[in-house]
C-alpha cells in the first residue's frame, strides 16, 4: 500500500480546505520559510489498539501532510517493552490503513534509534547535565516537590561524571535490577515546572522487546526518545495534545542540549471527548482484561477496531473529525455527532429486509400453496442501483413491534380492523388476532386486497402506514447483536469506579430474527439497511449456518419520537 512520499494516502483530496490554528502554524512557517516542506508523524506506543480519540491525531497530521505537500511518518514510540506487544503494533497498522492513511516508506520505530539515544545520553552525562540516581521511586516523588514547593537535590546528584559514565554503562550491561537506579537530567529542582525537576531519561527494566530482544535492559522515557526521534527524523511540526503542554520546556531543553540534526516544533491541540465514552487507553485495557467486554474490537468499544467490526466506515470517522474541528481549549463533543457522520456515510448503503422480532401474520383469502415474485428497490433514491426479487406468500413475518392491539392515536401500523400497506406487495386488513394459553399475540389473520399490487389501491384510498415483511417460507433464521452505548452516563468516569457506570443493556442479542436469503448466504461485510430499522453489517462470528449481523446504527424511528413526546 506504499504510495509516493509526496502524498499522505488519504482519500479525502478534493474536499474543502480545512482552517484552524494548527493549519495557519504551518502556513505561516512555509510563508516565511522556516521550513522547505512540512514532515509530521502519527507515534503512537504499542500498548493497546487505538480509539476514536487517536483518529483525531492521525487525519489531523496525515492531513496536514497532504494539504501540504509534505509527508506524514508513521512512528511506534515502542519505549516500555512490559506494555508493549506485537499484536499491537500489527493492529495499529492495519487500523491507520484503514482509517485511509499511508506512510509510504517512513514506517519507523523509537527502538532504531536506541544506540543514538544511548550515545547521547553518555554525552549529557559528560557535559555534567545528567547523573545515575539511587533513590527509590517513593523517594524521588517525595522529594521532586509539589506544586507549591520546590523539589529537593538528590544526594546522588553531584556525583562525578567519570562516575555516572560507569554506573551507567554497568545498568546497560544488566548489572542492577529494576528499579535499582536511573538515569536523570540535571536541570532545576526548584523549577516552577515539575518537568523541569530532574527527569527521568533511563530506566532499568529487563524485559523482552518486541523488535530489540533482550539486547537492552534499559530503556528510554517517553520524553527522551520522543522529541529526539522527531528530530532524528526531520520532522517539523510536532503535534501533541493539551497534557504535553507542560512538557514542551523539556522537549526544547533536550534539542538545546543534544546534538541533534534538525529542529522541531511542538504544537499541542486538544484532544478528543466524546460523550458517553471513554476513551483512557487505562479503562480500556481494564474493560478487556476484566471480560466487561469481549475484546478490543468488540462493537461497543471506541477502538477503530470495533469500530469497524460495528460496521463504521471509515469515511464517517474522518468526516467526523473534519466537522469537529481542531481547537486549543478541550471540550466534550455530543456522541450525535459522530452518528451523524455515520449516517451520512451510510446513505448509500443498499437496501434489505430483516425482521428482528417476527410475529407470524398468516392471509386467510391468499390461495394456499402458491407465491410469487415481486421487485423490491435496492435504493429508493437510486435507481440505476436496481432492483431484486422477494418472494411473497399466504404466510409472513412481519415485526412485532408493527403491531399494537389497543393503539393509542398516531399509531399507524398494524391493529384489529386496520389497513396497511405491506411493502413493496399488498394492502392488507388485520381481522383476528390469535393468542397462547398465556395470552400473548402469536398469529395474526388478515385479508389482503389483491388489486393493490405493488402497494397502491385503484380506488384512491389511502393507507398511513406501511411495514416491512418476509416469507416465512424462504426467510432465514439469524442472530442479530443490537448494540447501545457501553455507559450509561453522557460523562462516564474515567478512574476504579467505572464499572460502576456501565449500561447492562448495551448489548442485546437477538436470536431469534429472520433475514432475506440473499443475506444469510452472502459472505460480504459490507454494511446495508434494514428497511425502517438501520444499518447493518455481518459479523466476522457469521457462517452459512449461522448468520449474524450487527447493528451499525439506527434510524430515526418518528413513532418512538412521538411516544417519547
Amino acid at each position: 500500500m506504499a504510495k509516493d512520499d509526496s502524498a499522505a494516502g488519504t482519500t479525502t483530496a478534493g474536499e474543502a480546505p480545512v482552517r484552524d490554528f494548527i493549519r495557519d502554524i504551518v502556513a505561516g512557517d512555509l510563508a516565511a520559510k522556516r521550513h522547505a516542506g512540512v514532515v509530521t508523524r502519527f507515534p503512537p506506543e504499542p500498548n493497546g489498539y487505538l480509539h476514536i480519540g487517536h483518529a483525531k491525531s492521525i487525519c489531523l497530521n496525515f492531513g496536514l501532510a497532504e494539504e501540504f505537500g509534505g509527508r506524514c511518518h508513521l512512528r511506534f514510540d515502542d519505549t516500555n517493552p512490559a506494555k508493549e506487544e506485537q499484536e499491537y503494533i500489527d493492529a495499529i497498522i492495519r487500523d491507520v490503513h484503514w482509517l485511509g492513511f499511508d506512510w509510504g516508506k517512513h514506517l519507523h520505530y523509537a527502538s532504531d534509534y536506541f544506540e543514538t539515544l544511548y550515545a547521547w545520553a553518555e554525552g549529557l552525562i559528560r557535559a555534567g547535565k545528567a547523573y545515575v540516581d539511587d533513590q527509590s521511586h517513593e523517594e524521588m516523588r517525595v522529594n521532586r516537590g509539589t506544586l507549591t514547593e520546590p523539589g529537593k537535590n538528590s544526594p546522588f546528584r553531584n556525583r562525578s561524571a567519570e562516575e555516572n559514565l560507569d554506573l551507567f554503562r554497568r545498568m546497560r550491561a544488566g548489572e542492577y535490577p529494576n528499579g535499582a537506579r536511573v538515569l536523570r537530567a540535571k536541570i532545576d529542582m526548584a523549577s516552577g515546572n515539575i518537568n523541569l525537576r530532574d527527569p527521568v531519561l533511563y530506566r532499568i527494566l529487563h524485559a523482552k522487546h518486541p523488535r530489540t530482544g533482550d539486547k537492552w535492559c534499559i530503556y528510554p522515557s517517553y520524553d527522551y526518545a520522543h522529541g529526539q526521534s522527531d528530530a532524528i527524523e526531520g520532522i517539523t511540526h510536532s503535534i501533541c495534545t493539551l497534557e504535553f503542554e507542560d512538557h514542551r520546556p523539556l522537549y526544547e531543553w533536550l534539542l538545546d542540549n543534544l546534538p541533534v540534526p534538525s529542529n522541531p516544533r511542538q504544537y499541542e491541540f486538544a484532544r478528543l471527548n466524546l460523550g458517553y465514552t471513554v476513551l483512557s487507553k487505562r479503562v480500556l485495557t481494564m474493560l478487556v482484561r476484566d471480560g466487561h467486554v469481549k475484546g478490543w474490537d468488540d462493537p461497543r468499544m471506541p477502538t477503530l477496531a470495533g469500530l469497524r467490526r460495528r460496521g463504521v466506515p471509515p469515511e464517517a470517522i474522518r468526516d467526523f473529525i473534519k466537522r469537529i474541528g481542531v481547537a486549543k481549549a478541550n471540550s466534550v463533543v455530543d456522541v450525535g455527532m459522530l452518528e451523524f457522520s455515520i449516517r451520512e456515510a451510510l446513505k448509500s448503503a443498499p437496501r434489505r429486509i430483516g425482521v428482528l422480532r417476527p410475529l407470524k401474520l398468516v392471509i386467510e383469502n391468499y390461495p394456499e400453496g402458491q407465491t410469487e415474485q415481486l421487485p423490491a428497490a435496492n435504493h429508493p433514491d437510486d435507481p440505476a442501483a436496481g432492483t431484486r426479487m422477494v418472494t411473497f406468500g399466504r404466510e409472513l413475518w412481519i415485526e412485532r413491534d408493527d403491531f399494537m392491539e389497543n393503539p393509542p392515536k398516531k399509531f399507524f401500523r398494524l391493529a384489529p380492523g386496520a389497513e396497511v400497506r405491506l411493502r413493496y406487495a399488498y394492502f392488507v386488513t388485520c381481522r383476528e388476532v390469535v393468542k397462547n394459553a398465556a395470552g400473548e399475540v402469536i398469529e395474526l389473520r388478515c385479508t389482503y386486497d389483491p388489486a393493490t399490487k405493488g402497494g397502491d389501491a385503484p380506488d384512491g384510498r389511502k393507507v398511513k402506514g406501511t411495514i416491512h415483511w418476509l416469507s416465512a417460507k424462504d426467510a432465514v433464521q439469524a442472530e442479530v447483536r443490537l448494540y447501545n452505548p457501553l455507559f450509561k452516563s453522557p460523562d462516564p468516569p474515567g478512574g476504579e469506579n467505572f464499572a460502576a457506570d456501565l449500561n447492562p443493556e448495551s448489548l442485546e442479542i437477538v436470536a431469534d430474527a429472520r433475514v432475506e436469503p440473499a443475506l444469510a448466504t452472502a459472505n460480504n461485510t459490507a454494511p446495508v439497511q434494514f428497511e425502517r430499522l438501520g444499518y447493518f453489517c455481518r459479523d466476522v462470528d457469521a457462517t452459512r449456518e449461522k448468520p449474524v449481523f450487527n447493528r451499525t446504527i439506527g434510524l430515526r424511528d418518528s413513532w418512538a419520537k412521538e411516544r417519547t413526546t
